[in-house]
C-alpha cells in the first residue's frame, strides 16, 4: 500500500487555485467593472506621465533659455537650440494629444487614424504658436514674485527655486492646452506641479499677468476662479467652489461658475478661504485665517473680525 505524504501541500495548492480562480471570475464580471473599464484603440498607449514630464522640461528650455536645457546656449546659438527643441516638442506633444483624444472618446476606436493624427498635430502647432505669449506672461510673474519677496536675491533664484513660480509655469502651459480642448493632459500637467509643490491650480482657472504665489504650500485655485492682474496670494489660500444643488438626476452640475473672482491688485494672506462666486474688489487685502463667502468692496481690508474700508 502506497502512502501519500504530501496531501496537505496538494490541498493548499488546490485551495490557492480555487481562491485565485474565484477572485478572477468576480473581477472579470462585467457588472463589477462597468464604470471602471476603458476600451481604446489597439496598440495605442495612454497619455504618459513620463513623456509629459519631458514635454514640460522642453517647454522650460524653450521659455527660459540658459536656465533649463542646454547650458551652453548663447545668443549666437539660441535660434538653433530653440528650433531643435520646438521640433522635438511638436513630435512628442502630437503623440500625447493623440493618445489623449483617443482616451477621452471611446468612439475613437473606429475613427480613421489619419483624422485623429491630423487633429493632434494641428493642436500641437496651435499650442507651440502660443509659446511667445506664455513666455511674456511668465516674465511678468517672475517680476511680480521678485518684487514681492525681499528674500529673493535675483530673478534667477525665482526661476530656479521658487515652488510658486514652478506651479504657475505648469499652469500657464496647461491652460493653453485646456483652451485648445485637449482632454486629460492639462490636468495631468498641473497635477505634476501639485505633487512637486503642494500647489493645486486647475488648468481651467483664468489668471492675469503679474501673478505671484508666495511659499505656496496648500494653495488651491479652483476650476472657474478668475484672477486679475497684479494679484498676490500666500500659502494655504483656497479659492474654493460652493456646493451647488444637484440636477434632477442627483448628479453634480458641471460647467457652472462657482469660484471667487479676484480683481486687480488683490492680496490674500495665508490660510484664508474664499468660497463661492464672490467678488473681491480691486486693491482689497484679505488678512490671514479668514473665511469669506460674500463680496468684498474695492480697497477694503478684511480681518478676522471685520471689514475696513
Amino acid at each position: 500500500m502506497r502512502i501519500i505524504k504530501n496531501i496537505p501541500q496538494i490541498m493548499d495548492i488546490q485551495r490557492h487555485s480555487s481562491v485565485l480562480g474565484d477572485t478572477v471570475e468576480k473581477l472579470s464580471d462585467e457588472a463589477s467593472y462597468k464604470q471602471l473599464f476603458h476600451a481604446y484603440r489597439d496598440e495605442e498607449a495612454l497619455p504618459s506621465g513620463e513623456v509629459l514630464k519631458e514635454i514640460i522640461d522642453l517647454c522650460r528650455a524653450i521659455l527660459f533659455p540658459g536656465y533649463y536645457g542646454n547650458a551652453r546656449i548663447s545668443k549666437q546659438t539660441i535660434r538653433f537650440h530653440t528650433g531643435v527643441n520646438v521640433e522635438t516638442l511638436h513630435s512628442l506633444l502630437s503623440k500625447q494629444v493623440y493618445a489623449g483624444l483617443c482616451f477621452a472618446d471611446t468612439s475613437c476606436v473606429t475613427c480613421p487614424e489619419e483624422k485623429i493624427s491630423a487633429e493632434a498635430e494641428a493642436i500641437s502647432e496651435a499650442f507651440i504658436s502660443t509659446l511667445p505669449e506664455i513666455r511674456g506672461l511668465l516674465a511678468t510673474d517672475v517680476e511680480a514674485t521678485f518684487n514681492g519677496d525681499p528674500a529673493a536675491q535675483n530673478l534667477g533664484e525665482v526661476i530656479f527655486c521658487y515652488p510658486g513660480f514652478r506651479a504657475i509655469g505648469n499652469y500657464r502651459i496647461a491652460h493653453q492646452l485646456y483652451k485648445l480642448g485637449v482632454p486629460y493632459i492639462p490636468r495631468m500637467i498641473t497635477e505634476m506641479a501639485h505633487s512637486e509643490t503642494g500647489i493645486d491650480i486647475h488648468p481651467g482657472a483664468k489668471i492675469g499677468h503679474h501673478f505671484s504665489i508666495d511659499h505656496g504650500t496648500g494653495t488651491v485655485i479652483g476650476e472657474t476662479s478668475v484672477i486679475g492682474n497684479y494679484v498676490r496670494i500666500f500659502q494655504g489660500v483656497s479659492l474654493a467652489g460652493e456646493k451647488l444643488p444637484p440636477d434632477e438626476n442627483g448628479n453634480a452640475i458641471r460647467g457652472v461658475a462657482r469660484h471667487p473672482i479676484l480683481e486687480d491688485h488683490v492680496t490674500v494672506y495665508s490660510n484664508s478661504t474664499l468660497i463661492g462666486k464672490i467678488r473681491i474688489g480691486r486693491g482689497a487685502t484679505i488678512c490671514g485665517n479668514v473665511w469669506i463667502a460674500e463680496d468684498v468692496p474695492a480697497g477694503s481690508t478684511v480681518t478676522q473680525l471685520k471689514i475696513e474700508n
